[in-house]
């Protein structure tokens, strides 16, 4: 699941970020991303391969503080447990262009991992958190995510969102300890 808020006014924020990776994965394993009906109607999610695994790749067409409904509606359809969903977010608490790996812990302000966490009953599930590095100077946090990337950031972006996506096919590949002694000393 890669979070970011719908349409193209949102499209290159740094809360987006993650909806980028999603973009990412779906294009690597050829998967098309098309609306849903039913349970999946507020999501654009396709099925595929992904390192030798079957996945359903999928980005919330909900804003980010409303992610949890698509979630739980996919999990229902495709009855997958919450401990299965990996969710690939922006993360204001890691530096700009690094990639971290993790199951469970806190939301740290994030909306949409909160909207989650609520709809799911459970934080137990996996991340691929993308870094977009903290504001600079005394700049709320909720503005700096919902502006577009610098144009230093932008030179990178690209080479972050591949990363970000290597890091979720080997979450899906090996598992999270041994994808974490993998992308971990990457960042």
């Amino acid at each position: 699941m890669g979070l970011g808020n719908p349409g193209p006014g949102y499209a290159g924020n740094r809360h987006n970020v993650g909806a980028m990776v999603l973009d990412e994965l779906a294009a690597r394993a050829g998967v098309k991303l098309a609306p849903g009906k039913g349970a999946r109607a507020r999501a654009l999610s396709g099925e595929g391969r992904l390192a030798g695994r079957r996945v359903v790749l999928a980005r919330p067409t909900a804003y980010m503080n409303e992610s949890g409904g698509p979630v739980r509606g996919l999990l229902d359809y495709h009855k997958l447990p919450a401990t299965d969903l990996v969710v690939v977010h922006d993360e204001l608490d890691i530096p700009f262009a690094a990639v971290r790996l993790k199951r469970g812990g806190g939301e740290g302000g994030h909306n949409g991992l909160r909207s989650i966490s609520r709809a799911t009953g459970t934080k137990d599930y996996l991340r691929v958190r993308v870094g977009i590095g903290r504001p600079p100077g005394r700049q709320d946090p909720a503005d700096f995510v919902l502006k577009d990337f610098s144009a230093t950031e932008r030179k990178e972006l690209d080479l972050l969102v591949a990363e970000a996506a290597d890091a979720a096919e080997e979450l899906v590949a090996l598992g999270l300890e041994a994808a974490q002694n993998v992308v971990h000393p990457r960042s």
